[in-house]
């Protein structure tokens, strides 16, 4: 049994020097998410980008509609794992993917959180806080990692890719995919509560 803990724990303490490996790559990832949630705060979107906007929250509304708790789970933690799965993994090219999603995932929220707040007010993001503590940092990392596969031309020459990869995989198994499930629930609750 204690040999078995001995093991878990080396293994955990693994994933997550290898995420402290990969902090400057997170950090960007935060950095870039920031800056673009400023933009959405502050930059109208032109008619067209609005007109965007406007459907996927529709398509959103529409397709959760009597959702029950557990389908909303589903649904929650579904689209969150796909996103970050498809941020680290599709890396690989060049980071293109992991910054396009996000970019545009950076301005969507910081734009449909500045139009709560101009109708609710500022205190009406308190909801973000549950869950988006979960969810934004199993993105930050999914992303950060995909950004790290991405430029792996510019890593130490010691350093495999193959080796990256799997690190990679097994760290979105262990952190992520926890992180996500967590927030999907927090999200979930809140949801169905209508707080």
């Amino acid at each position: 049994m204690k040999k078995n803990k001995k093991t878990l724990n080396k293994f955990l303490k693994e994933q997550v020097s290898f995420i402290l490996e990969s902090k400057k790559f997170i950090l960007f990832s935060v950095v870039l998410f920031l800056f673009c949630f400023v933009l959405g705060l502050l930059i109208f979107p032109s008619p067209e980008i609005l007109q965007v906007i406007k459907n996927l929250v529709e398509e959103l509304l529409k397709q959760t509609e009597g959702m029950s708790f557990f389908q909303l789970f589903w649904f929650i933690f579904s689209n969150n794992l796909k996103v970050s799965f498809i941020s680290m993994i599709f890396g690989i090219f060049f980071c293109i993917v992991p910054f396009l999603i996000l970019v545009s995932n950076g301005y969507f929220v910081g734009f449909i959180s500045s139009q709560v707040v101009s109708q609710e007010g500022i205190f009406s993001l308190w909801r973000l806080i549950p869950h988006g503590i979960f969810e934004l940092t199993g993105v930050f990392i999914s992303v950060g990692l995909g950004f790290r596969l991405g430029l792996f031309l510019f890593e130490k020459r010691e350093k495999k890719f193959s080796s990256i990869l799997s690190k990679s995989f097994i760290s979105f198994l262990v952190i992520v995919l926890p992180l996500l499930v967590v927030a999907a629930l927090i999200e979930s609750a809140l949801i169905i509560l209508g707080i």
